[in-house]
């Protein structure tokens, strides 16, 4: 199987199983979600039987044997949501300096087959506002994740370092936003501005949703590595 293939099945695991590791899944639960995200990472140096990552492989597994069914587990997992997020919120907003074009810009230049260049005045300007709003939508619910990793309660940062919250957050509650709504409320704004994009610029290469998601899958590794590659230097930068 590709190891892109891999790695998008493994990346949409982890939130439930994370949930699950939070909702009374016990020791065994936390060890396996955060497997899954050190799998995530190293599953393209695995299924190239790179010895480097096989070798971090076997150091995960012993470290996360060491330290199961301590609250280190816990507090690791705290972290994830907030640092996707975060992590995408940058992308989107250092793309929008990208002489390459901003994030959405070169996807729909691509799925267009005409380039950044090619694209229609409005519908370049429309991508890179959108742009532009997918990087304000993570960057909220970055900020969110980590209030919310902090004041969580009995195993939040705060509560860790002895701090007591102002205001606090089961970690039920805060592992079903976290883990399954703070996704949820990105699939919903993905497919509302589909529906946008539909009604302001009809006339696409793509018949319906399911096919825009065929195009998007069929764009290939080497387009979204290059698209989240960093921006060349400017001129005069060394």
């Amino acid at each position: 199987m590709d190891s892109f293939l891999l790695r998008l099945l493994l990346a949409l695991a982890y939130p439930w199983l994370a949930h699950w590791a939070a909702h009374g899944g016990g020791p065994l639960a936390e060890v396996v979600a955060l497997l899954d995200l050190a799998l995530v990472i190293l599953v393209d140096g695995l299924v190239h039987r790179r010895p480097r990552a096989w070798m971090l492989l076997v150091a995960v597994v012993a470290l996360l044997a060491t330290v199961a069914g301590t609250v280190v587990p816990r507090l690791l997992l705290l972290a994830p949501p907030m640092l996707f997020t975060g992590l995408a919120a940058w992308m989107f907003a250092r793309s929008l300096h990208d002489p390459r074009g901003a994030l959405i810009t070169r996807i729909v230049g691509e799925l267009e087959q005409c380039g950044v260049d090619g694209l229609a005045p409005g519908l370049r300007r429309y991508t890179r506002r959108l742009s532009v709003a997918w990087a304000g939508l993570l960057g909220l619910l970055c900020a969110i994740n980590g209030v919310l990793a902090l004041i969580a309660v009995p195993d939040g940062a705060l509560a860790l370092l002895g701090v007591e919250a102002p205001l606090t957050i089961g970690r039920e509650r805060w592992s079903l936003f976290a883990n399954l709504l703070n996704y949820g409320l990105v699939g919903v704004f993905f497919v509302a501005e589909y529906a946008l994009r539909r009604r302001y610029f009809p006339d696409r290469p793509y018949r319906n949703f399911f096919d825009f998601l065929r195009m998007m899958g069929r764009l290939g590794p080497p387009f979204w590595r290059d698209l989240f590659s960093r921006p060349p230097a400017s001129p005069g930068r060394s």
